[in-house]
């Protein structure tokens, strides 16, 4: 009968555990219902585990919620106990308090995703960026602010024009590599700087606003990556001198920017000010990183005579991090990952100010 609550698969995936000489110690039962006593009872005897350690994982409204599901059977203590270990006091205070604030939050705005690896055939595949996501999430539960997420293919921008980003408070563009959808995203980049939408950059993003800054004001014609164009008249985004050789070569293994590294906030910026807000006044930060191209520092001095803001750098000042602009509401580009260090508890604040930003403009 379609939609009754049979215990026979697990018990037979117990007995494959058992002829490989493995004993589970504790069962947690995925079903849409929370799992009733009778089949605890009959799971138990079938499967020699203790009926205390049979835990039901009934669907929920989000996976913030699962933890607090788990609570209610004492699984996390159960485990400690299993392993020998002293038992902690169970505290979600915090954990509900956020879930509850993103579950209740009313005030809305609407935040549209750039990216290239939305669309493959008849299907969108979100997890491409889950990480910014989820960060997107975290500053929900910090603002109270709910987040109406739309994922638009940068390659629609390309075809359709701007005009399917008018219904956005915000814009966000995220990582990527190679050429499909960079000219999309630079349009959505232009329509954001021109029109004072929000926009948040995340590597690739960052990227693609220096190169749309080189080609519409700094009127560098054709104005590229060396990734997108090799041939480019202008590379403002080329590879690091130590990498050349080796890609030449297509030799790509470890030619990739990788893990954590420093970064120096320029005094007086709109970025030194959001981390300072969250972490005190302080110089650097730690970012991580994952990328092979970097901003061409041969151009540096005509960005910032311009009016693009170098916000952020390596410590020796020779790479550049972060990008802004002035007398926009937020327009912000890093060349480092923030959304990667995000957590529920303790969001990115670079994140949180995004949010409270594309609020405010709604709002206006």
């Amino acid at each position: 009968m379609i939609g009754e609550m049979k215990t026979k698969p697990t018990q037979y995936a117990v007995r494959t555990l058992n002829q490989a000489g493995i004993q589970p110690d504790f069962l947690v039962c995925r079903a849409r219902r929370p799992l009733d006593e009778p089949r605890k009872r009959k799971l138990a005897v079938a499967s020699a585990v203790e009926e205390e350690n049979i835990i039901s994982a009934p669907d929920v409204e989000s996976i913030y919620d699962v933890p607090i599901n788990f609570e209610k059977d004492n699984l996390g203590n159960k485990i400690l106990k299993k392993l020998g270990l002293k038992s902690r006091k169970k505290d979600l205070h915090d954990w509900r308090k956020v879930v509850s604030r993103m579950k209740n939050a009313k005030r809305e705005v609407s935040i549209g995703m750039v990216g290239k690896y939305f669309k493959t055939g008849d299907f969108s595949l979100s997890d491409s960026y889950i990480s910014v996501i989820q960060a997107v999430k975290h500053a929900t539960m910090a603002t109270g602010v709910k987040v109406k997420l739309a994922e638009i293919n940068a390659e629609d921008v390309e075809k359709q024009g701007v005009k399917i980003l008018k219904q956005f408070d915000g814009i966000i563009v995220p990582q990527g590599w190679g050429t499909r959808g960079s000219e999309g995203k630079i349009k959505t980049i232009e329509h954001c700087r021109k029109n004072q939408v929000p926009y948040f950059g995340l590597c690739y993003g960052m990227q693609m606003a220096v190169i749309e800054f080189a080609r519409n004001v700094l009127k560098f014609k054709g104005a590229n990556s060396e990734e997108c164009n090799p041939k480019t008249a202008y590379p403002v985004i080329h590879l690091m001198e130590e990498q050349k050789a080796l890609i030449a070569k297509k030799q790509y293994g470890g030619t990739i920017r990788l893990g954590g590294w420093l970064c120096k906030l320029k005094k007086g910026t709109r970025l030194a000010r959001i981390y300072g807000r969250k972490f005190g006044r302080q110089e650097v930060v730690s970012e991580r990183h994952r990328h092979r191209y970097e901003f061409n520092n041969k151009y540096r001095e005509q960005y910032e005579k311009a009016g693009m803001i170098i916000s952020g750098t390596s410590p020796d000042n020779k790479l550049v991090e972060a990008v802004e602009i002035k007398n926009h509401p937020f327009f912000i580009g890093t060349q480092f990952h923030p959304e990667y260090i995000s957590r529920p508890l303790d969001p990115h604040p670079l994140f949180v100010e995004f949010v409270k930003v594309c609020r405010k403009n709604k709002r206006q």
